[in-house]
């Protein structure tokens, strides 16, 4: 099996650019400080004596440098939490995509690292069809052992299990594995979002077929690790419109989502940054 890294449609992550959108206002912010900082302390040197509403700013100031410090460890903190979920992915991509290979499916891991794409040689459909091909099926019931074998040491524990067979509560682990069903573009567009689910369902049920304990693995909040979803042909491959291509995109993917929530530590950090805000706009209000 050939392990090809391909682009990915999706860019980069959301929710890193967002840190990165976070990390950048901090160094504004700080640039903000330190010139409030200056001026204050200039206006101040030429004074014997530190007033009441002096000592208010300093109080304030100090208070401004506290949010700086959360703002960076919080930024610190969500970094390193990303950074250890995507490691953690790709390791766990790279050992299904290994083992596949020993079984000669073909598929294809996008730089992404978030994706394993089950090429039209790994799970192939005919066009307008969402049944499963006798090759496909073969296939298929060797993809839903290896997840099965898998899948479990990335998962959080459940009750009695313990690491490492699992994944502890403090530790990144699997959210969900979406089996995406594509179409390629030729046909009814409405025909082919139904085709795309048809697609995806088909397969999700023959991995659990094929595997049965793939239904008991669960995320945090108890729900089935695999679910489905299907894309139409709004996420192709190769549109170059040749009968190849249309093959090409008319697949299976797995999307593998980490656990890690960086939404809720950006939150936090947005509301210090608001918060931050506010207290520049005092002190800059009340400076001597």
């Amino acid at each position: 099996m050939a392990i090809e890294e391909t682009e990915s449609s999706e860019g980069e992550n959301y929710f890193v650019s967002m840190t990165d959108m976070m990390v950048g206002m901090l160094f504004i912010f700080i640039i903000l400080l330190m010139s409030f900082a200056l001026v204050f302390r200039d206006q101040t040197d030429t004074q014997q004596t530190t007033t009441a509403e002096q000592q208010a700013k300093i109080d304030q100031a100090t208070r401004l440098a506290e949010t700086l410090q959360e703002i960076q460890h919080k930024i610190e903190v969500n970094l390193e939490e990303l950074r250890q979920a995507n490691q953690l992915r790709l390791k766990l991509l790279r050992e299904v995509a290994d083992l596949l290979r020993r079984e000669n499916i073909v598929v294809e891991l996008t730089k992404a690292g978030d994706v394993l794409r089950l090429t039209e040689n790994a799970i192939r459909f005919d066009p307008d069809k969402s049944v499963l091909r006798p090759d496909a099926l073969n296939n298929i019931g060797k993809i839903s052992v290896v997840l099965a074998q898998v899948l479990p040491r990335y998962a959080p524990c459940a009750a009695g299990a313990v690491p490492p067979s699992c994944r502890g509560p403090t530790e990144a682990a699997i959210e969900t594995v979406f089996v995406e069903g594509h179409t390629d573009e030729t046909g009814n567009d409405e025909r082919n979002w139904t085709l795309s689910a048809e697609r995806a369902a088909n397969t999700y049920r023959e991995l659990t077929t094929r595997a049965p304990g793939l239904r008991d693995i669960a995320n945090r909040r108890s729900e089935q690790i695999l679910s489905i979803s299907g894309y139409s042909a709004t996420r192709r491959l190769d549109s170059s419109g040749t009968r190849d291509a249309w093959a090409k995109n008319r697949r299976i993917d797995l999307r593998f989502v980490m656990d890690t929530d960086p939404e809720a530590g950006l939150k936090e950090i947005k509301a210090l940054v608001v918060q931050m805000k506010l207290r520049i706009d005092t002190f800059k209000g009340g400076a001597p």
